[in-house]
């Protein structure tokens, strides 16, 4: 675990994304859970005797099953964006480990089993303050790589958790993204607002403004793709060779590289009937 403010820690160590925890008087406020119930139970432990009150709260950035399948035994209130709410209404009640190759980090993690969700018991629109303590944490929609990621703002301690908003050195998750506010969303990310902040990516820890230029760059140039293959009115399945030369540019590593790729295709398959084939009974529910 480590230090990146006064209070305020994130960790790496876990199959999934990075996590973080808010220590504050009243208790610990957690962003997202690891989705192997080991972990989760390893998790839990670190943070005994961190300090702070008795009382736990955890945080989703969004719905992705990376940072959603291990909610369950975090054993607190869960707080999310309603769109994220509305989303495990669409889920049965059980999560099966099977089904589609999605580039997901949980898919890589063995013996999950069947795991029961653990849906948000509140949920807000545009905005939540929470006020535990002389610092407030400010939770904030702001849509892109679904229609309810949030950010974490912690305006004191100059540190934001943008959850998949960036990705460190891998390719974007994109089945149930909206590109146009993605990159809306990273256009304010650089803008003066969040000038000399900690910007936490939710896979891949404490980011810089280059890698957040280059996740900008990098959706422009997929929704461009994108664009043409739709106003050329082609088929779902021409998105797989736009697939194969987007990973190209991450210059995934060999032990990545069939993740990446399936990350990639579901991704652009999805998105392309979504947005340009809306009446397609293929398209996937978020």
């Amino acid at each position: 675990m480590d230090a990146i403010a006064k209070n305020v820690y994130i960790e790496e160590r876990f199959p999934g994304v990075t996590l973080g925890v808010i220590v504050q008087p009243r208790g610990l406020i957690q962003i997202d859970a690891p989705p192997a119930p080991e972990d989760g139970r390893a998790w839990r432990a670190s943070m005994m005797g961190m300090g702070g009150g008795h009382e736990r709260v955890l945080v989703n950035l969004d719905s992705h099953p990376d940072r959603t399948l291990g909610v369950r035994s975090m054993d607190c209130t869960v707080i999310a964006h309603e769109k994220t709410a509305q989303a495990f209404h669409n889920r049965p009640n059980t999560f099966k480990a099977q089904g589609d190759e999605t580039g997901a980090n949980w898919e890589a993690i063995p013996g999950l089993g069947s795991v029961r969700w653990g849906p948000p018991e509140i949920s807000f629109g545009r905005q939540l303050t929470l006020h535990w303590g002389d610092s407030s944490v400010i939770l904030e929609s702001h849509p892109g790589p679904t229609s309810g990621a949030i950010w974490a703002i912690l305006p004191e301690q100059k540190v934001l958790f943008v959850g998949d908003a960036v990705l460190k050195g891998q390719p974007p998750f994109l089945a149930h993204a909206d590109l146009s506010a993605w990159i809306e969303a990273l256009e304010l990310l650089t803008s003066p607002d969040y000038k000399g902040f900690t910007i936490v990516s939710g896979r891949g820890g404490a980011v810089s403004p280059q890698a957040i230029h280059s996740q900008s760059d990098s959706l422009k140039h997929i929704h461009d793709k994108l664009e043409t293959l739709g106003k050329k009115r082609s088929s779902p399945a021409a998105t797989e060779k736009l697939a194969e030369q987007i990973l190209k540019e991450y210059r995934a590593p060999a032990a990545k590289h069939k993740q990446y790729a399936h990350r990639l295709s579901y991704g652009l398959y999805h998105y392309f009937i979504r947005h340009y084939q809306p009446s397609s009974r293929h398209a996937v529910e978020e």
